[in-house]
């Protein structure tokens, strides 16, 4: 006989009223425990939030020793602590979701959204920490040791919930050049190969599993977003060109999936596959071969009721109809709400964005820019950044005439107004006809002064923002003008602020300038140079011999100052142990030496 508050397996029941009421806490801690060890078989990650994914799949472990000392309680846990313990369970559930995506989800898709995955990453973190920051530490009698490691959890949750810097500025700007349809880079198959490495696209195994989560990425979109959907084909058929792969459409090429390989006697027509999920259709039309799935007794998935779904998109679009129509009113308080509200909005999800522009949002967004109120500006400038994510709406905030009134923001705006207003003009000058217009509008020299004088985080989006103004050839003349070598120069000399990549990025595009070559061609530049190809990182190296290079290929007077800094032996070195790129550039100044006849 099972006496009242016990079980069998010798653990323990809460006693309610209401039997059913309240979770047994052994079984909730098992869903815990449970949770924790799916998401230690997911594996790796992209590579592009990996260092997120690492730090919450790290924090999460933490707790399983919490888990086994709860567990491990001589009397039953209070209802306090048992409500604690679900609001974990679903702040571990949601890690999980956001987790599984950043494994399994499109590599090309996860690298070009970084900072939407971020958001979502943030909203992680969030609940992480609130339901950490209930934590009934008074009530249960859990030891010191992990009572302070919950507290530094806490702090350190708290902490990461504030805006992510880009964590590979050179990725963001190889995917930039790649994505760029008219510049002449584009052709450069270095790049590409470089670009398919860093994501891990480079076998042809590599690029079957990615061509699979593009396709069920295309489903989850349901058609929305064409042309970044078409963007993303465009790169993975490159990365196949480099591959060696044959080019077939990405969408009806029959991948089969390895779950297909290793069940052979489950020979299912190419027919019945959807074509973008190579999954069995839930509504056939009659194939040729005039079967059905009920003859071969193969039961489709139940189509789910779509009803509250609709429902719940009507009620969201009218909110954000509401929203765009409050941007315009009388009210200076209504407005700040409104735009503020926008604000977040658009940095929730893709759909989102595309909505806010379908319903009339970016006018009233761009014209709040012009508003004197600090608060308003930097709502307004942080939605169009967020709203410009979107291919399609680059387009409208730029035909709306935002260029002017954001260069505005960025001269006279608070810091962080400042700093969102150089990361717009970085996104929205990915279209080559925005580039002209930042240049002639003077934006140039406002990035200058925050690559100067902004925080680390401003001077990183001044940094994104001018190398992609200076793809266009005037502007790289007018960042000259405008004294942005001295602030590079600076950065390779603060090594800590860790900008030393991202300056000589833009250092190789002004060296391919005629002004630029006059201006950083001092025998301390190339001395500084030569200390990077010497003792710096891979990438540093591989960055300083491709500004070398370019400025030998122009003037072979560059090329006899490195050797005067013994350059030479450094280079043989790089074409042994450097990265493929830096090898390649590498072996490309030796022969530029060789030519000049200075070393036989």
């Amino acid at each position: 006989m099972v006496m009242d508050g016990e079980r069998e397996d010798g653990g323990r029941r809460r006693e309610t009223p209401e039997e059913g009421n309240v979770p047994d806490e052994l079984h909730v801690i098992q869903e815990l425990v449970g949770v924790i060890e799916s998401v230690a078989q997911f594996g790796d990650y992209r590579r592009t939030q990996k260092r997120e994914c690492s730090g919450i799949v790290r924090r999460m472990k933490l707790l399983l020793p919490l888990f086994d000392e709860i567990r491990d309680l001589d009397k039953p846990i209070p209802e306090s602590g048992i409500a604690w313990l679900c609001k974990l369970k679903k702040a571990l559930i949601s890690a999980r979701k956001l987790l599984k995506s950043c494994n399994e989800g499109s590599k090309i898709y996860l690298a070009l959204e970084s900072e939407a995955v971020m958001i979502k990453f943030s909203a992680v973190y969030e609940n992480f920490s609130q339901a950490l920051d209930g934590f009934p530490s008074d009530e249960l009698e859990i030891s010191d040791e992990l009572k302070e490691q919950i507290e530094l959890m806490c702090v350190q949750l708290r902490r990461a919930r504030k805006r992510t810097d880009t964590q590979d500025i050179e990725l963001a700007m190889d995917m930039m050049v790649v994505f760029s349809k008219k510049n002449d880079r584009n052709a450069d198959s270095a790049i590409i190969e470089r670009l398919a490495k860093k994501l891990g696209l480079h076998t042809i195994e590599d690029l079957k599993i990615e061509t699979i989560a593009l396709r069920n990425l295309v489903r989850g979109r349901g058609g929305q977003n064409a042309e970044t959907t078409q963007q993303i084909i465009d790169i993975l058929n490159k990365f196949k060109q480099i591959a060696g792969m044959e080019l077939t459409n990405v969408l009806d090429d029959p991948v089969m999936p390895k779950m297909l390989e290793k069940c052979p006697s489950l020979m299912i027509p190419h027919e019945f596959l959807c074509p973008i999920t190579l999954e069995i259709m839930t509504d056939p039309v009659i194939i040729a071969s005039g079967q059905w799935c009920e003859k071969n007794n193969f039961q489709l998935p139940k189509k789910p009721a779509s009803q509250v779904q609709e429902s719940s998109s009507v009620e969201h679009k009218e909110q954000i109809s509401s929203l765009v129509e409050k941007l315009s009113s009388s009210m200076l308080e209504v407005q700040r709400k409104a735009v503020k509200k926008i604000r977040m909005l658009s940095k929730e999800n893709p759909e989102n964005r595309v909505l806010i522009a379908e319903i009339g949002g970016i006018p009233p967004v761009v014209q709040l820019l012009s508003y004197p109120d600090s608060k308003i500006q930097e709502h307004a400038v942080t939605a169009l950044l967020n709203l410009s994510i979107d291919e399609g709406n680059k387009k409208l905030i730029s035909r709306e005439g935002a260029i002017p009134a954001i260069i505005e923001v960025l001269q006279k705006g608070n810091i962080e107004a400042r700093e969102n207003s150089a990361a717009a003009l970085f996104s929205l000058s990915m279209l080559d006809e925005v580039k002209i217009t930042v240049g002639s509008s003077d934006g140039i020299p406002p990035l200058v002064d925050l690559l100067q004088n902004g925080t680390i985080r401003g001077k990183k989006d001044a940094a994104t923002a001018l190398f992609n103004l200076s793809l266009n050839q005037a502007n790289k003349a007018r960042a000259i003008s405008a004294g942005i070598v001295p602030p590079l120069r600076q950065l390779l000399k603060d090594r800590n602020i860790g900008m030393v990549d991202e300056a000589l990025s833009i250092f190789l595009l002004l060296a391919s300038h005629p002004d630029g070559r006059q201006e950083i061609g001092e025998l301390s530049f190339i001395e500084t140079l030569v200390e990077f190809i010497r003792e710096g990182t891979p990438k540093n190296k591989e960055c300083a011999t491709s500004v070398l290079l370019e400025l030998g290929s122009k003037n072979s007077t560059f090329i006899l100052a490195a050797l005067q800094f013994g350059v030479y032996e450094h280079l043989i070195e790089i074409t042994r142990s450097g990265t493929n790129r830096a090898q390649r550039k590498a072996n490309a100044v030796l022969q530029l030496i060789r030519t000049s006849e200075q070393i036989p």
